[in-house]
This record gives structure tokens, sequence and C-alpha cells, in this order.
């Protein structure tokens, strides 16, 4: 019998600690036969106790080699040469990738078979092997990340006296079977990967930042930060019904919190792109990565039809009472506007989702803006008759405002013809048109 070296067959001399990565790399790959007790040179030199070599082997692969793979490992001692070697049959694995248990689903703890060597697995080779053996559900798929944190996770479920611990993780989903963290886990960890990113914006368009603040953390900590910060934002206005006095908030508590929630829920996180909040004078735009689910219309959805992406996610937001099981957040949205007179807006494309929620005070304020100007008009006008004509200084004291001010609302006069200007520097005045 003649040993030789190839892509499906390793040669080693003695047990050694690199044996983990051999059999990984062919429990990752096509399978493949280890021979042990058999040089590189392929002279046999045979092993002294074969039962208790392979033994040793098996207790290697159940303690340092995860998920589970020995029931892809099939032991043989073979005679050649009237020496004992051990040869271990390696098959394809079904939970790929398998890895070494300290060092994690990373390029250090996977192996392939790269021609004659096992070498460290690629992210990408990572991935694409977790997909293979996990599917496109993207909750359910094992993270690449597994030193994860859960302290946001605890406060939210010990606030509502729900038990939060290994057992309950596993049957949420966040633990698969085998005790390795999913994506979903990642997402209530510390570590997770996605963001939210809010901004407020000066008038109705991005010319102008007003501030601007990215979140990160457990999707628990995004969602209570991020609604702190709307909230911050969400101004309110006082209008006059004769003696009574009528609070209105820019946006419905209720509507806000519907939005959030759903862009936290419904995002699809199989992209890395960040969920964008942005506010402006007129409206709130919620736009997340993933567009409707396959078959379902916009039509579907006002009307109440819930087709969930991710249906482990929000089925803990159910349990933590966040939200409601049958679709009600979006008629919640468009019941908080009923009277008003203004209605929320979605567009969406392939890939994308925006929901767009109207700024209830935004008329009022232009109208109540608009009264004020034409109030100052008329007082600089009379002003310019009664004497003439009028200073920029003169209009300052007349109507107690700034330089600034008073510059924007000469040059708005002159150029609705309500004055001419005349003179320049000091001697600039203004009087009104004939």
């Amino acid at each position: 019998m003649v040993f030789q070296e190839s892509e499906t067959v390793e040669l080693k001399t003695i047990i050694v600690d690199d044996i983990k990565k051999e059999i990984i790399a062919f429990a990752n790959c096509e399978g493949g036969k280890l021979y042990i007790g058999v040089r590189d040179d392929s002279e046999v030199i045979g092993v002294d106790d074969p039962d208790g070599a392979a033994l040793q082997i098996s207790n290697m692969v159940c303690d340092a080699i995860k998920p589970d793979l020995t029931m892809f490992l099939h032991y043989e001692t073979l005679k050649v040469e009237e020496k004992s070697i051990i040869a271990v049959e390696i098959q394809r694995g079904t939970q790929r990738p398998y890895y070494i248990a300290k060092k994690g689903l990373r390029p250090e703890g996977v192996y392939v078979r790269q021609g004659y060597s096992s070498v460290p697995a690629t992210d990408t080779a990572i991935r694409r092997m977790i997909k293979e053996t996990d599917g496109d559900s993207f909750e359910e798929i094992r993270s690449i990340e597994q030193e994860l944190t859960f302290e946001a996770a605890q406060k939210e479920f010990s606030e509502r006296n729900i038990l939060f611990g290994p057992i309950q993780m596993k049957t949420l989903g966040m633990i698969s079977q085998d005790g390795i963290y999913t994506n979903l886990g990642l997402l209530l960890s510390e570590q997770c990967v996605h963001t939210i990113k809010a901004a407020v914006f000066e008038g109705t368009n991005q010319s102008v930042f007003k501030d601007r603040k990215e979140f990160s953390g457990s999707l628990f900590k995004q969602m209570e930060e991020v609604y702190d910060y709307i909230d911050f934002h969400n101004q309110t206005r006082s209008t006059f019904d004769k003696l009574r006095r009528i609070d209105t908030r820019d946006y419905p508590e209720v509507a806000v919190r519907e939005a959030l929630l759903n862009s936290l829920v419904h995002r699809e996180y199989s992209f890395r792109a960040s969920t964008l909040i942005s506010i402006y004078s007129d409206r709130i735009e919620f736009t997340s990565i993933g567009g409707l689910v396959s078959g379902v219309t916009l039509k579907d959805v006002l009307m109440g039809i819930s087709v969930c992406r991710n249906t482990k996610l929000a089925n803990i937001f159910y349990r933590l009472e966040l939200i409601e099981a049958y679709g009600t957040g979006m008629r919640k949205i468009m019941n908080a506007y009923e009277v008003s007179g203004k209605t929320p807006q979605i567009e969406t494309s392939d890939n994308v989702f925006k929901l767009i929620l109207p700024n209830l005070n935004a008329q009022t304020e232009q109208k109540q803006l608009s009264t004020e100007d034409d109030s100052q008009e008329e007082k600089v006008i009379q002003l310019a008759k009664k004497q003439g004509m009028v200073t920029r200084k003169k209009v300052e004291k007349l109507l107690e405002i700034g330089q600034t001010t008073s510059g924007r609302l000469l040059k708005k006069m002159i150029k609705n013809g309500q004055l001419i200007q005349e003179g320049k520097g000091k001697t600039t005045h203004y009087r009104p048109c004939s």
C-alpha cells in the first residue's frame, strides 16, 4: 500500500495539535483521510498503541471542534508492513463551517483544504459556508461574531419580569440548537453591527445640517436613544381658541413610536447600510433598507396586512409588548393623523422603504410667520409715508429687531415693489413706492 499526500489525503507520523486543522479542513470541504503513523515521504513507522491514539483523536475532536463532528469520523486500524497505523476517514460535514472552539468563526479558527495543505478560510468563504448550511433566513444564520454581551436585552426583559437566560435565548432563536449565537442574537447584543443615523435639517431640504448623530449597539439601546432624540426635536406649538390654549406637538407620539418600531423590526439586516431618520421643518422621513416583502403590495400594507421579514425578531418585540401581532402599526400611524387633514406617505423601491410623517404645525407656523411679516411690512410702509423715507436703523428701532433681520425684511420689500432704495453706504435710505 503506497501513501501519498493529496487534496484528500494527509499523512502524520504522530498525533499533534495541528491534526485538528486537518480534520476541520476536510470536514469543511470534500472530506478526506488522515493516516497516523506515516511520514510525509510515505515511509510507514506505525504507532505503538493504536486504540489509545484513536481515543486521543476522538477526545480532541469532541473537546476542541465545533459544531459536533464526531458522527462524520470513522476510525480504523490498518496493518501495513507489519506495523499498525490509524486511518481516520472524515466526511464532509452538514453543519459547516467547523472551527476550533477557542478561535471561533474567524479565519484563525476555520480551515479549508487548498491543494495539499490546510489553510485559514477567508471571511467570504466562512459566510458562504454559513449560508449554504443555514439557508437564507438572516435571523437563523450563525453569527460570525460569537463574543456577545446582552446588557440592554437583559434590562428590557427584566423590566417586564420575563426570564432571559440561555434556555430562553435558545427558545427565542438567539442561540442555535448546538449552542451557537445566531444573527438574531447579534442584533440584540451590544456588538450589533447595524446602526441608525439621524439628522436634523434647516428647512425642507438637506442643504444645511442643524444636528446629526449615529446610534449603535443593541437594537433595544438604539430604540430608546433614537426615540429620545426624535422626542427632543418634536416641538410643542400653542394656539388659542378664544381663552382656551391648545398645545399640539409637531408629530403625534404614537406615530413616531410605531414608525421607529417598524423601521427596527421590518428592515433587511442582510445589508449593512444604516437606517436613516431625517427631520425637516415640515416632515420626518424614516428610510430603511428592504422594500416590501415579495408578494405584498403597498395597498396590502395600508389595509393592515402584515407579512414579517424578521419573524423571530418580531416575536421578541411582541413578547416585550412593544408591538402587536397583527400588523396594526401602520393603521395606528394613519389614525393618529385622521383629524389633522394631513396624511403620512409611503414610498417604496425594490430595496428601500420610506415612511414620511408630516409636521402637524408646519402650515400653521408658516401662516403665523407670514402674518407677522405682513404686519411688520405695514408698519415700515406707514413710517416711510409719514417721514418720506426710512433707514435701516429706524426699522430696527421701530420693530425691535436686529440688523440681519431688518436687512432681510427691507430686501424683501424692495423685491415686492413696496420700497425703493436710494443712496449708498451711510446715506442709504428707503422711500415708499408711489
